[in-house]
């Protein structure tokens, strides 16, 4: 692991052992090696994968006390980001591993193999079908989404699945201030509270990035989410 992705981390107050240094770089190289046949991240130098990756995920820190989450769902997760980093630097954390490509899923299989994960698993599939299942249906403590989505339509794939006095966390742009605005009301009428918006630059770069914390106060009406495809075409508003 190198020292500059060390000194990212400690910006974070995030300290790993050797054994999940080495975690780090076997899930870099796996991305690395099935990237190369299938299309996962346009970034593949290994500093840049740390930084836009590995310590983006992580920097969920800077907006939770992860100590006190225990279950999570990714929604979206794609290539692992942010499921595995966050499985990886904190084991105790039970995460689901949603995304609808069998291929994407089939890679994170393998991550999870290689690295000796345990209490994270996959699911594929569309987050408005597996968010209807009882199974699934309010059943996390937390959240968390890096999908390309508007607030309105990733709100109503993801607090179906939060339970009540959880929370979803979705990783934003710096940008965020209209869509929050123009999702406000999605939020209120899928059980959730809009809580802050934290602003802030990954370390050492001036990267700027937004983490909307919403709590869900209440249960989420059973009419959501719509039929596949909706929640993207015509968002709450």
């Amino acid at each position: 692991m190198s020292k500059l992705f060390e000194e990212k981390l400690a910006h974070l107050d995030i300290v790993l052992d050797d054994k999940q240094k080495k975690q780090f770089y076997q899930f870099y190289e796996i991305l690395v090696e099935w990237n190369s046949f299938m299309n996962l991240t346009g970034i593949t130098e290994y500093e840049e994968v740390n930084e836009k990756h590995f310590v983006d995920s992580l920097s969920l820190v800077k907006v939770l006390d992860l100590e006190k989450i225990k279950t999570v769902i990714d929604v979206g997760t794609g290539a692992g980001f942010p499921g595995i980093p966050l499985k990886i630097a904190f084991p105790h954390l039970e995460i689901v591993l949603l995304d609808s490509l069998n291929k994407r899923v089939k890679f994170l299989n393998e991550v999870i193999e290689q690295l000796g994960l345990t209490g994270i698993r996959t699911i594929h599939g569309r987050a408005e079908d597996y968010a209807k299942q009882k199974e699934y249906r309010e059943k996390f403590d937390l959240c968390v989404s890096r999908a390309v989505a508007n607030l309105s339509t990733l709100s109503e794939y993801c607090l179906p699945y939060v339970n009540v006095g959880g929370m979803f966390i979705p990783y934003k742009s710096e940008e965020i201030d209209d869509e929050v605005t123009a999702s406000k009301k999605a939020i209120h009428i899928l059980g959730g509270q809009l809580s802050e918006v934290v602003k802030f630059q990954l370390p050492g770069t001036d990267i700027g990035r937004s983490f909307v914390k919403i709590e869900k106060v209440q249960n989420t009406n059973k009419k959501y989410p719509r039929k596949a495809g909706l929640p993207a075409k015509e968002p709450l508003s």
